[in-house]
Parts: C-alpha cells; sequence; structure tokens
C-alpha cells in the first residue's frame, strides 16, 4: 500500500538508500530448475548489514528470533524497487514481485550462514490472461505472493483479485489466471485492501486452503477481514487489530501456523513492523484469532517498510525467516532483506 504520507513520512524519517541484486531464498515450488526461466538478466548489488540492532551491535537474540544477517540491496535497474511479495523456493532460490507487476528472482548467496549477495537475477513483466501487461487492464498494485507448488497466486490491491500463474509451464512469461473470490473480497476499501496471501501446504490444518489478508479492511468491531478460499472450510473470519498495525504480508510455517508481518506509522513513532504468530488449528469461518507477537521493532533497529516474508529449512534444518522492504523507489529508503532464525519452533 502506498499513501503520500508515506513519501512524506519516508523524506523526514529515513536517511537510507534503495537495494536488491543477485541473491534469494520460501518453501513452495517443486521443479528440478529452481530458476522459473523467462526473464531478462538483472544485476543486483548488496551491502551487508551486520547488525539489527545498531545500538547494541553485538546483539543476536530477539526473543524467540536470531539474526543471522542481512543486506541492502541496490540496481542501476530502473524496475528494482517496491518489493511487496517473496516466495523462497528453497534456501537459496526467491521468486519475488514488485507492487509495479514486475517478477524478479535470483539466488541468495551465504558467507557460512549470512546472506552475503544476489546472484542469477532476472526480471520480467507481469502478465494478464491476454498477455498484455497487467497494468494495461487497469491491474494495479500487486502486493501479495504465496506458491502451491508451481502455481503462484498474486494478491492485487487496488482491484481485490487474485491472479493464479503456472510457472512450471512458461517460468516469468506465464499468463495469469483470475481466480473465483468471495464476494468480501472484491468490496474491501480502495488501497486497503488485499495484502497478504498464504497458501497452506498438505499436512496442516486448513490444508489446501488459500488464505487471504486485508491491509486494513475492518469488520464492525474493528477487526481486520480475512478469507478461507477454496479447501474444505471455505468462509471469512477476523484477525484481531492490536495497536493500530495493519498486516502487510503473510506465510505458513512447517509448525502449523500462520505468520503474520504486520507495520504502523505514526507521525511522533515513525515506522514499525512486527511479526505476530497464529495457529492454524484456530482459524475456522466465524472465528476471531488472534496470536503471539514474536518481534516488534521499531526505527532503533535495521527496518524499512518491510512487506514481504518467506520462510525456509537450512541445510541444518533451521528455519529460517526472509524479511524484503519495499523502497516506494525512493532514493531516501532502502530495499532491505534480513534473516532471522526461528529457534523456538
Amino acid at each position: 500500500m502506498r499513501t503520500a504520507a508515506t513519501a512524506v513520512a519516508a523524506a523526514l524519517l529515513f536517511a537510507v538508500v534503495p537495494v536488491f541484486g543477485p541473491v534469494a531464498g520460501q518453501e513452495g515450488i517443486a521443479q528440478k530448475d529452481k530458476d522459473p526461466g523467462g526473464g531478462t538478466p538483472l544485476v543486483i548489488e548488496a551491502r551487508p548489514i551486520g547488525s539489527f540492532q545498531p545500538g547494541a551491535p553485538d546483539r543476536v537474540r530477539f526473543g524467540p528470533l536470531a539474526f543471522r544477517g542481512g543486506l541492502v540491496l541496490t540496481s542501476k535497474n530502473p524496475r528494482f524497487g517496491g518489493l511487496s511479495g517473496l516466495v523462497m523456493r528453497d534456501a537459496e532460490h526467491f521468486v519475488a514481485i514488485s507492487d509495479r507487476g514486475t517478477w524478479f528472482s535470483g539466488r541468495i548467496v551465504y558467507r557460512g550462514d549470512r546472506p552475503a549477495g544476489i546472484a542469477d537475477a532476472t526480471t520480467a513483466t507481469m502478465r494478464g490472461p491476454d498477455g498484455r501487461p497487467l497494468d494495461a487492464r487497469g491491474w494495479f498494485d500487486t502486493e501479495s505472493l504465496t506458491a502451491d507448488g508451481d502455481h503462484l497466486f498474486v494478491g492485487i490491491e487496488r482491484v481485490n483479485r487474485i491472479v493464479r500463474y503456472d510457472l512450471g509451464q512458461d517460468g516469468l512469461l506465464a499468463r495469469g489466471v483470475p481466480i473465483a473470490v468471495p464476494n468480501g473480497v472484491r468490496q474491501l476499501p480502495f488501497n486497503k485492501g488485499l495484502e497478504g496471501l498464504a497458501f497452506v501446504p498438505p499436512g496442516l490444518p486448513l490444508a489446501g486452503t488459500l488464505i487471504a489478508l486485508s491491509e486494513r479492511g475492518l469488520d464492525g468491531d474493528g477487526n481486520v477481514v480475512a478469507f478461507l478460499i477454496g479447501g474444505k472450510t471455505p468462509g471469512s473470519f477476523a484477525v484481531r487489530r492490536r495497536d493500530d498495525f495493519d498486516i502487510s504480508d503473510a506465510t505458513i510455517l512447517p509448525t502449523g501456523d500462520l505468520l503474520l508481518l504486520e507495520r504502523r506509522f505514526t507521525w511522533t513513532t515513525g515506522v514499525a513492523s512486527r511479526l505476530r504468530r497464529i495457529p492454524l488449528a484456530a482459524i475456522a469461518p466465524g472465528a476471531l484469532v488472534d496470536g503471539e507477537i514474536l518481534l516488534t521493532a521499531d526505527m532503533g533497529f535495521e527496518i524499512d517498510n518491510l512487506e514481504a516474508i518467506g520462510v525456509h529449512r537450512d541445510a541444518y534444518g533451521a528455519l529460517v525467516l526472509t524479511l524484503v522492504s519495499d523502497d516506494n523507489f525512493s532514493v531516501i529508503q532502502r530495499t532491505l532483506l534480513l534473516q532471522f532464525t526461528l529457534i523456538d519452533e
């Protein structure tokens, strides 16, 4: 979601630089070649972030999370930026989207267990069912991304639609096919609509369900409206809205939890980000759900406008969270890639 306040706030509150280049890694796409193909090569440069909390540079643990490292990403390619959705295909390979209807794929290079750079990056324009760019149809603001095998689902906030892509067939040149959504999805408020998608894989509660969450579409009690699409128990539910945070993305943990990435902006305190974990077993049509806060970070930490989250396991089985920020294509904001190990899974 982009507002005039976002740009003004960035100008006042961020003394930073944009980011992204060859790097990568969310579980989901089962294919031998992790490069989906079809894109144009892209050079992404990366500068390491050594500490998540500059005021305490030796601190690694943040509650149940351990900071592994981060990158500031930049590219001379003007298409790079605005990252709003992320799927980690394994520990290295990733697919991401910008809110301007652009695909990015690549590979995260590591030095030990710390992200060190991005390699093999490519980019392509997201296409609609007729092969034209999405924005040619008036479908703007591609804000959310999730995967069911080779099929990727993209949420488009301004029109509150969900489009499915088969990357196994045509890679990043695949044509998107709109899927049927509940009427409530189409009625979400302008610029506060679809912001998070999470597909539940087999073996977990709600398996086969696409969970769709609004940024700030509220019910009569002021809680965030969300939807269960497909699966055995379709319907709607609500997420308790706490402390004026809005949902910016979501992912499914293999432990059986929905992990929400949330953000808040105020003129007095600036930007803050938060991670909240909700058991999938608690989610059902008509339910009001809440969960444990894993992390809250304000401007005393290395954050920006964090809008995307992915999850994978590393070679040793550790559960790794990857967070990426949307720089709003502004020279005073940054594209960040941050990684944490979830210790208490």
